[in-house]
Protein backbone atom coordinates (compact mmCIF):
# COMPACT_ATOMS: atom_id res chain seq x y z
CA UNK A 1 0.00 0.00 0.00
CA UNK A 2 2.80 2.46 0.78
CA UNK A 3 3.89 3.07 -2.82
CA UNK A 4 0.27 3.72 -3.77
CA UNK A 5 -0.14 6.22 -0.95
CA UNK A 6 3.06 8.05 -1.85
CA UNK A 7 2.11 7.99 -5.52
CA UNK A 8 -1.26 9.54 -4.63
CA UNK A 9 0.49 12.11 -2.41
CA UNK A 10 2.92 13.37 -5.07
CA UNK A 11 0.33 13.28 -7.86
CA UNK A 12 -2.01 15.33 -5.68
CA UNK A 13 0.78 17.79 -4.90
CA UNK A 14 1.58 18.14 -8.60
CA UNK A 15 -2.06 18.79 -9.55
CA UNK A 16 -2.79 21.26 -6.76
CA UNK A 17 0.68 22.80 -7.03
CA UNK A 18 -0.11 24.15 -10.48
CA UNK A 19 -3.64 25.26 -9.53
CA UNK A 20 -2.52 28.69 -8.30
CA UNK A 21 -1.39 29.53 -11.84
CA UNK A 22 -4.73 28.49 -13.38
CA UNK A 23 -6.66 30.35 -10.66
CA UNK A 24 -4.68 33.50 -11.46
CA UNK A 25 -5.58 33.10 -15.16
CA UNK A 26 -9.29 32.47 -14.54
CA UNK A 27 -9.83 35.16 -11.90
CA UNK A 28 -8.62 37.82 -14.36
CA UNK A 29 -11.96 37.47 -16.20
CA UNK A 30 -14.26 35.72 -13.73
CA UNK A 31 -15.73 36.69 -10.37
CA UNK A 32 -14.13 34.50 -7.64
CA UNK A 33 -17.41 32.91 -6.51
CA UNK A 34 -18.53 32.20 -10.09
CA UNK A 35 -15.05 30.83 -10.81
CA UNK A 36 -15.39 28.35 -7.95
CA UNK A 37 -18.93 27.38 -9.03
CA UNK A 38 -17.91 26.76 -12.66
CA UNK A 39 -14.78 24.91 -11.61
CA UNK A 40 -16.77 22.57 -9.39
CA UNK A 41 -19.37 22.05 -12.11
CA UNK A 42 -16.64 20.60 -14.33
CA UNK A 43 -15.38 18.54 -11.41
CA UNK A 44 -18.85 17.26 -10.57
CA UNK A 45 -19.39 16.07 -14.15
CA UNK A 46 -16.20 14.01 -13.91
CA UNK A 47 -17.03 12.65 -10.46
CA UNK A 48 -20.57 11.63 -11.41
CA UNK A 49 -19.16 9.76 -14.41
CA UNK A 50 -16.64 7.94 -12.20
CA UNK A 51 -19.29 7.20 -9.56
CA UNK A 52 -21.49 5.68 -12.27
CA UNK A 53 -18.67 3.55 -13.67
CA UNK A 54 -17.74 2.28 -10.20
CA UNK A 55 -21.43 1.77 -9.29
CA UNK A 56 -21.36 3.82 -6.11
CA UNK A 57 -24.56 3.43 -4.11
CA UNK A 58 -26.40 6.58 -3.04
CA UNK A 59 -26.49 6.80 0.78
CA UNK A 60 -29.93 6.96 2.37
CA UNK A 61 -28.89 8.09 5.84
CA UNK A 62 -29.98 11.71 6.34
CA UNK A 63 -27.20 12.25 8.88
CA UNK A 64 -24.63 11.31 6.25
CA UNK A 65 -26.04 13.92 3.87
CA UNK A 66 -25.68 16.56 6.60
CA UNK A 67 -22.06 15.52 7.14
CA UNK A 68 -21.34 15.80 3.44
CA UNK A 69 -22.95 19.25 3.42
CA UNK A 70 -20.66 20.37 6.25
CA UNK A 71 -17.64 18.85 4.50
CA UNK A 72 -18.53 20.44 1.16
CA UNK A 73 -18.94 23.85 2.75
CA UNK A 74 -15.76 23.79 4.82
CA UNK A 75 -13.42 21.92 2.51
CA UNK A 76 -14.56 23.23 -0.87
CA UNK A 77 -17.13 26.03 -1.13
CA UNK A 78 -15.60 28.42 1.42
CA UNK A 79 -11.87 28.06 0.59
CA UNK A 80 -12.48 27.85 -3.17
CA UNK A 81 -14.13 31.27 -3.01
CA UNK A 82 -11.74 32.80 -0.46
CA UNK A 83 -8.46 31.91 -2.19
CA UNK A 84 -9.30 33.46 -5.63
CA UNK A 85 -10.73 36.50 -3.84
CA UNK A 86 -7.53 36.78 -1.82
CA UNK A 87 -5.39 36.43 -4.95
CA UNK A 88 -7.07 39.50 -6.44
CA UNK A 89 -5.47 41.48 -3.60
CA UNK A 90 -2.16 39.73 -2.83
CA UNK A 91 0.62 38.05 -4.81
CA UNK A 92 0.24 34.36 -5.60
CA UNK A 93 3.59 33.69 -3.87
CA UNK A 94 2.29 35.14 -0.61
CA UNK A 95 -0.93 33.16 -1.07
CA UNK A 96 1.11 29.96 -1.38
CA UNK A 97 2.96 30.71 1.88
CA UNK A 98 -0.25 31.49 3.75
CA UNK A 99 -1.89 28.37 2.33
CA UNK A 100 1.10 26.43 3.68
CA UNK A 101 -0.17 27.05 7.22
CA UNK A 102 -2.89 24.41 6.63
CA UNK A 103 -0.93 21.49 8.21
CA UNK A 104 -0.06 23.65 11.23
CA UNK A 105 -3.73 24.52 11.77
CA UNK A 106 -4.64 20.85 11.22
CA UNK A 107 -2.12 19.68 13.83
CA UNK A 108 -3.75 21.88 16.47
CA UNK A 109 -7.36 21.12 15.49
CA UNK A 110 -6.77 17.36 15.22
CA UNK A 111 -4.98 17.30 18.59
CA UNK A 112 -8.15 18.43 20.37
CA UNK A 113 -10.64 16.65 18.10
CA UNK A 114 -9.17 13.22 17.33
CA UNK A 115 -7.78 10.65 19.72
CA UNK A 116 -5.25 9.21 17.28
CA UNK A 117 -3.71 12.47 16.02
CA UNK A 118 -2.08 14.12 19.00
CA UNK A 119 0.68 16.70 18.78
CA UNK A 120 4.09 15.06 19.05
CA UNK A 121 7.55 16.58 18.98
CA UNK A 122 8.30 14.67 15.77
CA UNK A 123 5.21 15.95 13.94
CA UNK A 124 5.72 19.51 15.13
CA UNK A 125 9.38 19.45 14.06
CA UNK A 126 8.49 18.12 10.61
CA UNK A 127 5.69 20.63 10.07
CA UNK A 128 7.79 23.62 11.14
CA UNK A 129 10.71 22.43 8.99
CA UNK A 130 8.46 22.01 5.97
CA UNK A 131 6.84 25.41 6.49
CA UNK A 132 10.31 26.97 6.67
CA UNK A 133 10.98 25.38 3.29
CA UNK A 134 7.81 26.94 1.87
CA UNK A 135 8.94 30.37 3.10
CA UNK A 136 12.41 29.91 1.58
CA UNK A 137 10.92 28.81 -1.74
CA UNK A 138 8.54 31.74 -2.02
CA UNK A 139 10.79 34.40 -0.47
CA UNK A 140 11.99 35.57 -3.88
CA UNK A 141 8.44 36.38 -4.97
CA UNK A 142 7.34 38.10 -1.78
CA UNK A 143 8.76 41.55 -1.10
CA UNK A 144 8.14 43.80 1.87
CA UNK A 145 5.61 45.69 -0.24
CA UNK A 146 3.55 42.57 -0.98
CA UNK A 147 3.54 41.51 2.67
CA UNK A 148 2.31 44.97 3.64
CA UNK A 149 -0.38 44.82 0.94
CA UNK A 150 -4.02 43.95 1.38
CA UNK A 151 -4.65 42.77 4.91
CA UNK A 152 -8.05 41.41 3.91
CA UNK A 153 -6.49 39.38 1.10
CA UNK A 154 -4.10 37.76 3.56
CA UNK A 155 -6.90 37.13 6.06
CA UNK A 156 -8.98 35.48 3.31
CA UNK A 157 -6.24 32.97 2.43
CA UNK A 158 -5.52 32.25 6.11
CA UNK A 159 -9.24 31.69 6.69
CA UNK A 160 -9.23 29.24 3.77
CA UNK A 161 -6.27 27.38 5.30
CA UNK A 162 -8.08 27.17 8.64
CA UNK A 163 -11.22 25.95 6.89
CA UNK A 164 -9.22 23.22 5.14
CA UNK A 165 -7.79 22.15 8.50
CA UNK A 166 -11.18 21.89 10.19
CA UNK A 167 -12.63 20.05 7.18
CA UNK A 168 -9.81 17.49 7.02
CA UNK A 169 -10.21 16.77 10.72
CA UNK A 170 -13.99 16.57 10.33
CA UNK A 171 -13.68 14.10 7.45
CA UNK A 172 -11.27 11.94 9.44
CA UNK A 173 -13.53 11.95 12.51
CA UNK A 174 -17.00 11.66 10.94
CA UNK A 175 -16.54 10.10 7.50
CA UNK A 176 -13.71 7.66 8.08
CA UNK A 177 -14.07 4.53 5.95
CA UNK A 178 -16.43 6.10 3.39
CA UNK A 179 -15.27 5.36 -0.19
CA UNK A 180 -13.20 8.25 -1.63
CA UNK A 181 -15.44 8.37 -4.73
CA UNK A 182 -18.54 8.84 -2.57
CA UNK A 183 -16.84 11.41 -0.33
CA UNK A 184 -15.54 13.45 -3.24
CA UNK A 185 -18.77 13.33 -5.29
CA UNK A 186 -21.09 14.15 -2.39
CA UNK A 187 -18.88 16.93 -1.01
CA UNK A 188 -18.38 18.59 -4.41
CA UNK A 189 -22.13 18.32 -5.17
CA UNK A 190 -22.99 20.04 -1.88
CA UNK A 191 -20.30 22.68 -2.32
CA UNK A 192 -21.30 23.50 -5.86
CA UNK A 193 -24.91 23.92 -4.79
CA UNK A 194 -23.84 26.39 -2.10
CA UNK A 195 -21.67 28.33 -4.54
CA UNK A 196 -24.41 28.64 -7.18
CA UNK A 197 -26.68 30.08 -4.48
CA UNK A 198 -23.98 32.59 -3.55
CA UNK A 199 -22.88 33.50 -7.10
CA UNK A 200 -25.82 35.84 -7.93
CA UNK A 201 -25.27 37.63 -4.61
CA UNK A 202 -21.57 38.15 -5.34
CA UNK A 203 -22.16 39.28 -8.95
CA UNK A 204 -25.37 40.25 -10.69
CA UNK A 205 -25.98 39.88 -13.51
CA UNK A 206 -23.71 36.88 -13.84
CA UNK A 207 -21.08 37.36 -16.54
CA UNK A 208 -19.72 34.12 -17.99
CA UNK A 209 -16.13 34.22 -19.26
CA UNK A 210 -15.55 34.61 -23.00
CA UNK A 211 -11.84 33.91 -23.47
CA UNK A 212 -10.88 30.32 -24.44
CA UNK A 213 -7.92 30.39 -22.03
CA UNK A 214 -10.31 31.09 -19.15
CA UNK A 215 -12.49 28.09 -20.05
CA UNK A 216 -9.37 25.96 -20.38
CA UNK A 217 -8.32 27.05 -16.89
CA UNK A 218 -11.78 26.25 -15.49
CA UNK A 219 -11.81 22.82 -17.14
CA UNK A 220 -8.35 22.04 -15.82
CA UNK A 221 -9.25 23.21 -12.32
CA UNK A 222 -12.46 21.18 -12.43
CA UNK A 223 -11.47 17.88 -14.00
CA UNK A 224 -7.99 17.60 -12.47
CA UNK A 225 -7.89 20.13 -9.63
CA UNK A 226 -11.30 19.13 -8.23
CA UNK A 227 -12.33 15.73 -9.63
CA UNK A 228 -9.12 13.68 -9.57
CA UNK A 229 -7.50 15.71 -6.79
CA UNK A 230 -10.35 15.18 -4.33
CA UNK A 231 -10.40 11.45 -5.00
CA UNK A 232 -6.72 11.34 -4.06
CA UNK A 233 -7.15 13.70 -1.11
CA UNK A 234 -9.96 11.79 0.61
CA UNK A 235 -8.10 8.56 -0.01
CA UNK A 236 -5.09 10.00 1.83
CA UNK A 237 -7.20 11.33 4.71
CA UNK A 238 -8.67 7.85 5.20
CA UNK A 239 -5.29 6.16 4.86
CA UNK A 240 -2.93 8.56 6.61
CA UNK A 241 -5.04 10.84 8.77
CA UNK A 242 -5.81 14.57 8.61
CA UNK A 243 -2.43 16.03 9.62
CA UNK A 244 -0.28 13.87 7.35
CA UNK A 245 -2.63 14.32 4.36
CA UNK A 246 -2.63 18.13 4.59
CA UNK A 247 1.17 18.20 4.45
CA UNK A 248 0.61 17.99 0.68
CA UNK A 249 0.23 21.79 0.76
CA UNK A 250 3.99 22.02 1.30
CA UNK A 251 4.50 20.45 -2.13
CA UNK A 252 2.65 23.25 -3.97
CA UNK A 253 5.48 25.82 -4.22
CA UNK A 254 8.01 23.08 -4.98
CA UNK A 255 5.98 21.97 -7.99
CA UNK A 256 5.35 25.52 -9.12
CA UNK A 257 9.04 26.43 -9.10
CA UNK A 258 10.13 23.16 -10.72
CA UNK A 259 7.62 23.77 -13.53
CA UNK A 260 9.13 27.22 -13.94
CA UNK A 261 12.61 25.75 -14.30
CA UNK A 262 11.48 23.01 -16.68
CA UNK A 263 9.15 24.95 -18.99
CA UNK A 264 9.93 28.65 -18.55
CA UNK A 265 13.72 28.46 -18.45
CA UNK A 266 13.95 29.92 -14.94
CA UNK A 267 17.35 29.39 -13.24
CA UNK A 268 17.89 26.52 -10.80
CA UNK A 269 18.79 28.62 -7.78
CA UNK A 270 20.18 27.78 -4.36
CA UNK A 271 16.87 29.00 -2.94
CA UNK A 272 14.96 26.34 -4.90
CA UNK A 273 17.34 23.57 -3.84
CA UNK A 274 17.42 24.62 -0.16
CA UNK A 275 13.66 25.13 0.10
CA UNK A 276 12.92 21.83 -1.62
CA UNK A 277 15.28 19.93 0.70
CA UNK A 278 13.59 21.51 3.74
CA UNK A 279 10.13 20.60 2.43
CA UNK A 280 11.11 17.01 1.64
CA UNK A 281 12.81 16.65 5.04
CA UNK A 282 9.72 17.99 6.80
CA UNK A 283 7.42 15.61 4.92
CA UNK A 284 9.73 12.68 5.70
CA UNK A 285 9.82 13.51 9.42
CA UNK A 286 6.03 13.88 9.66
CA UNK A 287 5.53 10.53 7.92
CA UNK A 288 8.26 8.61 9.75
CA UNK A 289 6.99 5.96 12.11
CA UNK A 290 7.85 6.64 15.78
CA UNK A 291 10.54 4.40 17.21
CA UNK A 292 9.25 0.91 17.88
CA UNK A 293 5.89 1.61 16.31
CA UNK A 294 4.50 1.25 12.80
CA UNK A 295 2.38 3.85 11.12
CA UNK A 296 -1.38 3.20 11.24
CA UNK A 297 -2.80 0.68 8.79
CA UNK A 298 -4.96 2.46 6.16
CA UNK A 299 -8.66 2.45 6.97
CA UNK A 300 -9.73 1.88 3.38
CA UNK A 301 -9.82 -1.18 1.21
CA UNK A 302 -7.04 -1.68 -1.36
CA UNK A 303 -9.45 -1.29 -4.25
CA UNK A 304 -10.33 2.27 -3.22
CA UNK A 305 -7.12 3.67 -4.66
CA UNK A 306 -8.00 1.96 -7.90
CA UNK A 307 -11.18 4.01 -7.89
CA UNK A 308 -9.15 7.15 -7.20
CA UNK A 309 -6.94 6.60 -10.17
CA UNK A 310 -9.81 5.97 -12.58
Amino acid sequence: MRWREWGAFWLLGTIWGSSFLWIKIAVAETDPVLLAALRLLFGLIGLVAIAGMTRQSVPRDARLFVRFLVLGGLNTALPFALIPWGETRIASGLAAILNGTTPLFTLVVAHFWLRDEKITRQRLTGLVLGFAGVIVLMSGDVTRATVQGSTWGQIAVLAAACSYAVAATYARGHLRGQPPVLQATAAVFMADGLLWLAAPVAQWPLRLPRLPITWLALAWLGLLGSCLAYLLYYYLINAWGATRATVVTYVFPVIGLILGVAFLGEPLSARLVTGTLLVVAGIAIVNRAPAGRALPVPAVAPQDIGDAGS
